[in-house]
């Protein structure tokens, strides 16, 4: 393994806890930015500039920017969070445990594939490649989770549009 990749996986792996350990929520969206950020650099190191390129712009830039508006929105701080009763906190770690459970039991068996320079396809992680088996293979998941954001659009313009007689604030 490179030290470039166990680097970026070490600053994914601790900006991602940085992101559930938080306590202030602006903090927590700016450590998942730095994950989005090391994972792209993962995905340059796998040779896929495109997927790199895109998350960097959709995800640490665009769905960043909505996450902050949202915290914004909502003015969460410590005084209006509700208090989370024993039961509550209880169930949410057995529920964590059992997924971590789960991911172990599913890749105790894993064997990782090693790099084979005869087989290998430097083109495979380019736009060309991507677009052929995205609007080939995968057509139908495509259009169904472009129909999946058109109405979550709808839904959020429904929610967001102002009844006669609402004041704004």
């Amino acid at each position: 393994m490179s030290p470039l990749f166990l680097f970026l996986a070490f600053v994914a792996l601790l900006s991602a806890l940085g992101v559930v350990f938080a306590k202030n929520p602006v903090h927590s969206v700016l450590f998942l930015i730095l994950t989005f950020f090391s994972l792209s650099g993962h995905y340059l190191l796998l040779n896929a500039q495109f997927l790199a390129a895109v998350n960097i712009i959709v995800y640490a830039g665009a769905i960043m920017v909505l996450f902050l508006f949202v915290i914004m929105f909502l003015n969460l701080n410590v005084d209006t969070e509700p208090h989370k009763p024993a039961l509550a906190k209880i169930a949410a770690a057995v529920a964590g445990g059992s997924l971590l459970l789960i991911m172990v039991a599913a890749m105790k068996d894993v064997q990782p594939a090693g790099y084979d320079a005869a087989t290998f396809n430097s083109q495979i992680g380019m736009v060309d490649k991507l677009g052929m088996v995205l609007y080939t293979q995968y057509l139908l998941p495509f259009e169904l989770a472009s129909v999946l954001f058109l109405v979550a659009m709808v839904g959020a313009v429904m929610l967001g549009k102002r009844e006669l007689g609402e004041r704004n604030f």
